[in-house]
């Protein structure tokens, strides 16, 4: 790790890779990727770094959501705009009720490569490359189509150049107006089956913008009432990728991705001696690592000090995916662990893959019932064990898919059918996913 270079990672085994036929075109699209122009600031991902840190700190709230995967055949505003109305829909409910500030961190603009269980995929007796997200290569199933093309790096990074500057423009331009957002919340309700168990946190909500407006506190006086930061993410797979987008910044000499103000790991790419734990160790972003069921705690120790040897806050954030039936058995004893030996870190909770079965009607699914359950297993477990559980990290969408069974509108597996749009895997729809941030936020509220 001490020879850590923008390059070392080459030297390492790597996982989840796809195999270029052109190594000279690879090398080509990389070097042009290396003269654009950043997507993020280094500067940016500080101040993330920096909200992070009080989230370790017991005094914030990590918000991590968006598409499994995101795709060039939907790559439109309407979808970018679904996704951070609902993500600010989520983060008022959550920070009203949290008495603290709910840091919002988009799995967007960058979401284009997904880790694949097998390097094949067999349909009807013939076998083609597995789908590796549109950044690789293309979902439909022809041989011509599964072959890894380096230039989709340059759609992907078009792309995501142009959903931040949308984001950055809703952020700044108004849609983000706290009362536009209670608003949003309010018709949430209108037809909801479980509407009265929600609308009272919604009317203290109103109740109190319309009371700091009465006493002169409002978007005139107070640009945070109708403006909002929303940073970016994506599970850094594609290190060619990450490599050329990473730079040097000019006021610390320090390097930085500029991809995305923050990156993960995956769960099959966090091998101590592999690639994508030498790449991160080096970039100075704020980082994620996904933690499964089969981490024990030694190597989780290990893990966090190759990732963040000088035990910083706000540089490294777990995130749990171990499944409801399998976290309250595995969980407490890594939560004492890394308490025991003073390690500073942010826990957030994924409990979508931990939860994926296939239905009956053929489609992969997820079971909210099954999502809040992880959630709630997640809160309990740091309350006994005296740690901060700092965030939820979710597969979502503002759109109303279904892809998810459960919820208040029952969605079942034969309503699978009627709007089932993900490429990868299962995400929780609009109202799914409000639902959820209503019922998290029984368990932020200041005890």
């Amino acid at each position: 790790m001490s020879q850590w270079s923008i390059d070392s990672w080459r030297n390492k085994p790597i996982l989840q890779q796809p195999t270029y036929p052109n190594q000279a075109e690879l090398e080509s699209v990389e070097k042009q990727l290396a003269t654009n122009p950043p997507l993020v600031f280094a500067a940016e991902t500080r101040d993330l770094r920096a909200q992070l840190a009080n989230v370790s700190q017991g005094k914030g709230f990590l918000l991590q959501g968006g598409d499994c995967a995101e795709s060039f055949a939907e790559f439109n505003a309407p979808k970018i705009r679904d996704t951070f109305k609902v993500m600010l829909q989520m983060a008022i409910v959550m920070t009203y009720s949290g008495r603290c500030p709910v840091t919002k961190v988009a799995r967007m603009a960058g979401q284009y490569a997904k880790p694949r269980s097998g390097d094949m995929e067999t349909i009807d007796g013939v076998s083609l490359p597995s789908y590796r997200g549109d950044i690789i290569n293309s979902f439909e199933f022809t041989e011509a189509a599964r072959v890894p093309d380096p230039k989709r790096m340059l759609h992907a990074y078009n792309n995501s150049a142009a959903t931040l500057n949308l984001l950055r423009a809703f952020a700044q331009g108004g849609l983000a107006d706290l009362k536009e957002v209670n608003r949003w919340n309010m018709g949430f309700l209108e037809g909801n089956p479980l509407a009265a168990r929600y609308e009272n946190l919604c009317n203290q909500i109103q109740n109190a913008l319309e009371f700091m407006d009465v006493i002169g506190i409002n978007k005139t006086t107070h640009s945070t009432l109708h403006e909002t930061s929303l940073f970016t993410s994506h599970e850094a797979l594609l290190l060619n990728y990450e490599q050329a987008l990473t730079r040097i910044d000019t006021l610390t000499g320090k390097p930085y991705n500029c991809s995305a103000h923050m990156l993960w790991i995956g769960e099959r790419t966090r091998q101590l001696d592999h690639a994508h734990v030498e790449f991160f160790s080096g970039i100075h972003n704020p980082i994620g690592v996904k933690i499964g069921p089969s981490m024990d705690g030694d190597e989780l120790i290990r893990l966090i000090d190759a990732l963040n040897p000088h035990n910083d806050h706000g540089r490294l954030t777990l995130i749990t995916r171990m499944g409801a039936d399998t976290l309250a058995d595995k969980l407490p004893a890594l939560l004492r662990r890394v308490k025991a030996e003073g390690r500073n870190v942010v826990w957030s909770s994924d409990p979508m893959h931990g939860n994926t079965f296939k239905a009956s009607s053929g489609f992969k699914t997820r079971n909210f019932d099954a999502i809040l359950s992880e959630i709630q297993q997640f809160f309990t477990a740091h309350e006994q064990e005296g740690t901060h559980a700092g965030g939820v990290h979710l597969e979502m969408t503002g759109q109303h898919v279904t892809e998810c069974t459960g919820g208040a509108y029952q969605i079942s597996d034969d309503d699978l059918a009627q709007a089932y749009q993900t490429q990868c895997d299962p995400r929780l729809n609009a109202d799914q996913v409000l639902e959820m941030a209503f019922l998290i936020a029984d368990h932020i509220k200041p005890k």
